[in-house]
């Protein structure tokens, strides 16, 4: 067995300190140890999203990234999103346009989804459908998830004067 690492990183804007083996994942980490289970497993081999968090604000597979890649990093994970008990802007479209069935997918859709309108606050449907390729449903169908990201958009572009729920 590998000599296991330190790792200091901070996740959700909370300083978190863990050890890991060099090997293993940030999702199997994230998970396993850190009790963080909103990220799901999908396909474990980056084809699927189910498992993106955003890494220095950019979306990423922690299926692929090892966990000592973590170091020093800022990592965002679904349970960050909300505003205490209050969903935001991206995961209150997702629930009222029905833009989840069974969860599997949910999380890194809206992870994807917080990237996207970081990045462009007012994305075409074309865009978002391009930016939210790399994320598979086999549940939902996509149409409600694009809708959901346009609404979101919207929602933002009205409540950004808020402190905490964006």
């Amino acid at each position: 067995m590998a000599k296991k690492r330190h790792i200091t990183t901070k996740i959700n804007g909370d300083t978190v300190e863990f050890l890991c083996e060099p090997r293993q994942t940030l999702l199997e980490v994230l998970r396993n140890t850190l009790d963080l289970t909103g990220t799901k497993e999908g396909c474990s081999n980056g084809n699927c999203g189910a498992c993106t968090v955003l890494m220095n604000g950019r979306p990423v597979d922690s299926c692929l990234v090892l966990a000592v890649e973590a170091e020093d990093a800022e990592l965002k994970t679904i349970e960050g999103v909300a505003c205490g008990t209050h969903l935001n802007a991206v995961q209150s479209a997702f629930l009222e346009g029905a833009a989840l069935q069974c969860g599997i997918c949910t999380p890194g859709f809206i992870m994807q989804s917080e990237a996207l309108l970081a990045e462009n606050p007012n994305p075409s449907e074309q865009e978002i459908r391009f930016y939210l390729a790399g994320n598979l449903c086999r549940c939902t169908g996509y149409d409600k998830i694009v809708q959901a990201v346009q609404t979101a958009a919207g929602k933002r572009q009205t409540e950004s004067g808020t402190k905490c729920c964006h």
